[in-house]
């Protein structure tokens, strides 16, 4: 390490390991917080907005294509150029994609139900409207997770990425949540457009104004990258001479592939995963609406999906704040047994036809994927080196957004023609997750092994 090269942005304080400040975790925290809050209102309100326009709920489902195949491709592009232009820049960006988005695809839904457009006009114009969200909106969580995980350690990463990532499991409560309670006479079911607009902009300001500015440093120099790589991490600070990082001395770090060995076997099986997730929750709202009968009145529609998506965040919750935390579960074991626990509550949910019994089936499912999402992230981000963190962190997120392409559609449309069918394909993708994952994802000891 040069010590004479100065970190010329971001104030000197003490070295973090494994824990961020407190007041920096709080904003990282709500960056995804209201992202995920606006969007799983809007999941709770979509299919009654549908059903009211009496459009088929495949077109709904696949409204949100051309977004998730913006953010496949912007993902990554947005995670290299926080490594240039730090990662402030890149959630200010994020936030303003969910501003601009939301708010009109909000306007766009109000014109849509009160007449001024027809049907098609409103799908096509809230599609153009989304697509701003994938375009723009996939800017912040690359940035967040990449400054997470340069400054935690290996050992201690699945944990703090786990925390991160419970950040949408709280917003997944909240949002289904609150937005019944914010439908408002006038602007009706589209109101919690507006609300979680306004929220955005409050946060995107309070980030603008407490976040430092932050100089990318995943090449590992200065006190602010002294995180050691070890099982056993110190919080104490060090220098960087009495814990020397493998990438200190490492040339420039080419562009990662998602062919990339290390990665490949924790990107198909979160392909494969997020594929099987996306699924079921493009068909859980419409599901609610069919097997409660509840067709003829959408309008009374939000309240029992938002329940049941409420109940599957609390899932969430517990996967990602408790069972990983307490049992200190590593990528592997997180993801097999998260998956192994989706594959079942996808199997009972297939069979649920009272509210409550739809509500637990798909709260086990959620817990599954609570447990498999933190584990295939961590996994991703432990097989690559710290200078690779932002590419890592943008393929993931692409990733994340390839299984929101067409899988919510498909699952729709294959429901529409027969439940049992749309049930036995998420069932066979969990299982592939499992034979995959079994047969290659490394040994937890030895991803999160000192190098």
């Amino acid at each position: 390490m040069s010590s004479g090269n100065p970190q010329p942005a971001e104030p000197h304080f003490a070295p973090t390991t494994a824990t961020l400040p407190r007041g920096r975790l709080i904003l990282l925290f709500l960056v995804m917080l209201v992202t995920a809050a606006g969007n799983t209102a809007m999941q709770s309100v979509m299919p009654a907005i549908g059903t009211a326009l009496q459009v088929e709920d495949f077109w709904i489902s696949l409204a949100y294509t051309w977004s998730a195949l913006l953010w496949m491709i912007c993902a990554p592009m947005w995670a290299r150029k926080s490594d240039q232009r730090g990662r402030k820049a890149m959630m200010a960006i994020g936030l303003m994609g969910f501003i601009s988005s939301f708010g009109l695809c909000g306007m766009a839904l109000w014109l849509g139900l009160h007449g001024y457009l027809a049907a098609v006009g409103t799908l096509l114009l809230f599609a153009l409207c989304r697509s701003l969200y994938g375009l723009f909106g996939s800017a912040a969580p690359p940035a967040v997770q990449a400054y997470v995980a340069s400054r935690t350690s290996r050992a201690e990463r699945t944990q703090a990425l786990s925390l991160i990532s419970s950040s949408f499991g709280l917003g997944t409560v909240l949002g289904p949540a609150l937005a019944p309670l914010l439908i408002l006479p006038g602007l009706g079911l589209v109101s919690p457009f507006l609300a979680f607009t306004l929220i955005a902009v409050i946060v995107l300001v309070v980030v603008r104004l407490r976040l430092p500015d932050d100089t990318p440093a995943f090449a590992g120099r200065g006190d602010i990258m002294a995180a050691p790589f070890s099982a056993n991490s110190n919080t104490a600070p060090q220098s960087d001479e009495d814990e020397p990082d493998a990438d200190d001395n490492a040339p420039p770090t080419a562009k990662l592939s998602w062919k990339d060995i290390r990665m490949r076997p924790w990107l198909v099986t979160g392909l494969l995963g997020g594929h099987a997730q996306a699924a079921v929750m493009g068909i859980i709202g419409f599901m609610v609406l069919d097997r409660l009968g509840l067709r003829a009145t959408p309008e009374l529609g939000a309240g029992p999906t938002g329940r049941t998506l409420m109940m599957g965040a609390l899932a969430t919750l517990l996967a990602q704040w408790g069972l990983i935390p307490l049992l200190k579960l590593g990528p592997r074991a997180s993801c097999l047994w998260g998956i192994t626990l989706a594959a079942i509550g996808s199997g009972l949910l297939a069979f649920a036809h009272t509210e409550h019994t739809i509500m637990v089936c798909f709260a086990l499912l959620s817990l599954g994927f609570g447990l498999f999402r933190p584990g295939f992230t961590a996994g991703a981000s432990l097989a690559v080196s710290r200078a690779e963190q932002g590419q890592s962190a943008g393929i993931v997120a692409s990733v994340n957004g390839a299984a929101y392409i067409l899988a919510p559609a498909l699952g729709v449309w294959l429901y529409g023609h027969s439940p049992w069918i749309g049930f036995a394909v998420i069932e066979a993708l969990c299982l592939a997750v499992i034979i995959l994952g079994w047969r290659t994802m490394t040994d937890d000891e030895r991803l999160t092994g000192a190098r």
